[in-house]
């Protein structure tokens, strides 16, 4: 089965080749797909080394969305540019797919640094709750069954759970055990407590039902291999 790998990206010049390099380790047919939301460095030139590269409105979500309609494959999976999945992980979602019947999935995090924090951070994505599934994950999903939900939704922040918890209803998803490796400097540069508070306050608000337009606001966020001087506000789920 061909498995669509789908990247959005913004100013990810840094890091994105990176990802893009161990993604050739992986075995079985797949493609990848960068969707730039508008990059002013050279994200599109690198990542055309290795990937298809188109272009979509900002965001994640519609990001995601349009490398979804272009994908060929007949399972998806949406990758952070900074996030690193485990070794053989595109055949053991075709398993989870042809084999074990599931529509969906997403596996265990991890980070690339370690502090205290981080570790309880990770130690909870062992909990099989579809509200702890964000997108640094790597969540992926049958073709067919993304279009039969309608995609990530356009919001510009929480689209990941949004989506996962619309897909866990389905009762075919399955979280695997296996961990995804994701950059941890977002967390240096404001320090993990503090970035933990604001990402706990903002799923404590969506939670309870503050509208995820509202909740934007308070975060600003800046590609984690950017520049420290520069910063651009790009939807995302923590």
């Amino acid at each position: 089965m061909l498995v669509s790998i789908v990247i959005p990206a913004l100013n990810e010049a840094r890091c994105i080749s990176d990802t893009l390099i161990a993604l050739q380790e992986q075995t079985g047919p797949f493609e990848i797909i960068v969707v730039d939301g508008g990059s002013e460095d050279d994200t599109p030139l690198i990542s055309s080394k290795y990937a298809t590269v188109i272009t979509s409105e900002r965001g994640r979500a519609n990001q995601m969305n349009a490398g979804a309609e272009a994908a060929k494959g007949e399972i998806l999976l949406f990758l952070h540019a900074d996030t690193r999945i485990p070794e053989n992980a595109l055949e053991r979602i075709r398993e989870s797919v042809s084999q074990r019947n599931y529509e969906a999935g997403i596996f265990r995090l991890r980070f690339d640094r370690e502090t205290c924090l981080l570790r309880l951070y990770s130690f909870c994505t062992r909990y099989k709750q579809p509200r702890f599934c964000f997108g640094d994950r790597a969540m992926f999903v049958k073709k067919d069954v993304f279009k039969r939900v309608n995609g990530f939704s356009s919001i510009p922040i929480f689209e990941d759970l949004d989506l996962s918890i619309r897909l866990h209803r389905r009762g075919r998803f399955l979280f695997r055990p296996e961990y995804v490796t994701t950059a941890a400097r977002r967390f240096e540069e404001k320090g993990p407590l503090r970035q933990q508070l604001l990402n706990t306050f903002l799923w404590l608000r969506y939670t309870f039902g503050t509208s995820p337009t509202k909740l934007a606001k308070y975060y600003k966020y800046k590609p984690p291999c950017e520049e420290p001087e520069s910063a651009n506000t790009l939807s995302s789920g923590t």
